[in-house]
């Protein structure tokens, strides 16, 4: 269902998708486009007010996307590019032959390939695979620290997302973006608390707000570093 709402001389349009769920979200996509998710019983004009009391925030995100598409190119993972692990810049060098491989050294990425196009894919596949390790070896005694209240994740999975680092389901089930292996390791720290306070409080409330600043008292410091690294 598409809608739109006025805010001050900004006009918001954004779809709506009702499905078997508890909570409103809404999503700012990349492209600009928004996305509110809501339960199959929320009427329209609830929706309407969630949107118009986020509408500050969305403007601010569909900012951000566009500052950052300006200034990050898309990626064409060819020899001399730039690219990120935990927080730090490396030399990317493509050559052709086999077998495909990726490994870093220094400050760079050495990728072997035939073709060279195949390289995009090969670093996928390594970001993946680091991604799984590492975010289960921060993940670990963040996990056991929330112990004292009661909760633990079903599950810890890893996903590419367009618009977010991480999210929860009601099951308990954390899900974090695969790009996060490219910030620095305490920008993977706060996501995964972040959810993890999810856990106990669904939405952003003010309870939600001092258990985050409980467990990580410089989450700011960390999400501010997280938001200027592209999605």
């Amino acid at each position: 269902m598409e809608c739109r709402v006025v805010f001050g001389s900004n006009e918001i349009e954004y779809s709506v998708k009702f499905s078997k769920r508890k909570t409103l979200v809404i999503k700012v996509c990349p492209a600009g486009n928004i996305e509110v998710l809501a339960p199959v019983d929320a009427t329209s004009e609830a929706v309407k007010q969630r949107v118009l009391k986020r509408a500050k925030w969305i403007l601010q995100q569909q900012n951000y996307f566009k500052q950052l598409g300006e200034r990050s190119p898309e990626k064409r993972f060819v020899s001399g590019e730039s690219h990120y692990y935990l927080g730090r810049q490396f030399l990317l060098k493509v050559e052709e032959g086999k077998p495909n491989s990726v490994r870093y050294k220094g400050r760079c990425f050495e990728v072997m390939c035939t073709p060279k196009s195949k390289a995009k894919s090969l670093m996928k596949m390594w970001y993946r695979s680091h991604a799984k390790d590492k975010f289960a070896e921060y993940a670990e005694p963040i996990i056991a620290r929330f112990a004292k209240y009661g909760v633990t994740p079903s599950s810890l999975y890893i996903q590419e997302m367009e618009s977010r680092w991480g999210s929860c389901t009601p099951k308990g089930k954390i899900i974090l973006n695969t790009q996060l292996i490219k910030a620095p390791r305490p920008c993977i720290e706060y996501v995964i608390t972040h959810e993890l306070c999810h856990l106990l409080y669904p939405n952003h409330t003010k309870a939600f707000w001092e258990l985050l600043h409980k467990e990580m008292p410089d989450w700011e410091r960390w999400k501010n570093k997280l938001e200027r690294f592209m999605l």
